[in-house]
């Protein structure tokens, strides 16, 4: 069985059991989630350790090996086109669709307050992203070392393109040292990567079945068609990127699926497309695209792009509108896939991270901000799917740039 069979059938097993371990509802088999958690967790640090470093390597590598000084800004360019314009179309897509989707949900009027009372434990658990401004200043890192152990990816990226590009300007030996040095890091990375990934159907069952457990099979009424609703259409979304790959950039569809399906896994199963951020480029080495361009464009897709984030987020505004009775205009919708939309740049690529930028567009609108709390209660689902959503799209965005510039 060939390792993406392999990661996919362990994803559908941990989802299984972990639904029949709810069902059950036996004390030994609830006890199983919780002595299984840690496993998933140990493998999901496992791949983050490897972020940071084969990040600035990747770049490093990139930009200064290549010797091609025009590489970030032509790629640059490109780059935020196919972004702005891949998150466009998302959003017209959501607009058109989800609100007439989404008027079909009868709503009772007890299940709505039901619904309504989940936000009261919920609704504080809302994380305010810091100031535009403040975001903004930081991402000159005062010091990059702090930035790579913060997480903090855009500043750590900024900083490592500035030192790649400094790097072309300096004589050899020296050059020639410092790009050994850097490839040397990439080669043990993707070696480190490779033995993580061999147990990667321990590691995604060991991420799903706890969350399968937990999630059960109670979703039931309004939440289940939300769910579908919003499942439904970032699948839409990701099955029209394949005929889009293969023909823009040229690669049969059926490679692109079996390239990009344990990315997908990893990221379906963690809700981080930073964590998928190894197999992302696994994907784009399976697809034989460019090495300099997959290290240059993924770390920013990562940090930037939000696909399917524009597609799930939009959705859940709309859910909110139609369980506490508000209408929407054309208007109004239109304001919020935009709003969505834009902002999604603003998120950061952690489980969850684009409801944080979520409160702004429901006081744009009028939308009742503890409507966010009962988002929150639901996203472990539309998460998955979200970052399955943006972990394809990022892949697919190499692949044209790979193809268009040739």
């Amino acid at each position: 069985m060939s390792s993406t069979a392999r990661v996919l059938v362990s994803l559908v097993v941990g989802l299984v059991a972990g639904i029949l371990v709810s069902i059950l509802d036996n004390a030994v088999l609830d006890g199983i989630p919780a002595i299984v958690e840690p496993v998933g967790t140990l493998w999901v640090n496992a791949i983050r350790m490897t972020v940071v470093p084969l990040i600035v390597s990747l770049l490093i590598v990139a930009i200064a090996g290549g010797q091609q000084d025009g590489l970030v800004a032509t790629l640059g360019a490109k780059t935020v086109g196919l972004f702005v314009a891949f998150v466009a179309a998302a959003c017209v897509y959501t607009a058109l669709t989800a609100p007439v989707l989404l008027s079909l949900l009868p709503i009772d009027p007890e299940s709505a307050a039901a619904l309504r009372a989940m936000t009261g434990s919920e609704a504080s658990r809302v994380t305010e992203l810091p100031p535009f401004r403040d975001w903004l200043v930081a991402l000159i890192p005062v010091n990059p070392i702090e930035a790579a152990a913060d997480g903090a990816i855009l500043p750590l990226i900024i900083f490592t393109a500035l030192f790649a590009a400094a790097i072309t300007r300096i004589a050899e030996p020296g050059r020639g040292t410092i790009l050994r040095f850097f490839t040397a890091i990439k080669d043990a990375m993707f070696t480190l990567i490779e033995w993580i990934m061999f147990v990667a159907p321990i590691g995604v069952f060991a991420l799903v079945f706890p969350l399968a457990a937990g999630m059960g099979a109670s979703a039931a009424g309004a939440i289940a068609f939300y769910l579908f609703v919003a499942a439904t259409l970032i699948t839409i979304a990701v099955g029209l990127l394949y005929p889009l790959v293969a023909i823009v950039g040229r690669v049969p569809a059926t490679d692109f699926a079996k390239a990009c399906a344990p990315a997908q896994a990893v990221g379906f199963s963690t809700r981080s497309s930073l964590a998928a951020l190894p197999t992302q480029l696994t994907a784009t080495e399976a697809l034989e695209l460019s090495p300099s361009i997959a290290g240059v464009v993924l770390p920013i897709a990562v940090s930037l792009f939000k696909f399917a984030s524009a597609i799930g987020r939009t959705v859940g505004a709309y859910f909110v509108a139609r369980l506490y009775g508000i209408e929407l205009g054309p208007s109004e919708i239109i304001v919020i896939a935009a709003a969505v939309g834009l902002l999604s740049f603003y998120s950061p690529g952690i489980p969850s991270g684009g409801l944080m930028i979520m409160a702004p567009v429901f006081v744009s609108v009028g939308l009742p901000v503890q409507g966010l709390g009962i988002l929150i209660a639901l996203d472990l689902v539309v998460d998955m799917f979200i970052t399955m959503g943006n972990v394809t799209a990022n892949v697919a965005v190499v692949t044209i740039l790979t193809r268009s510039d040739r």
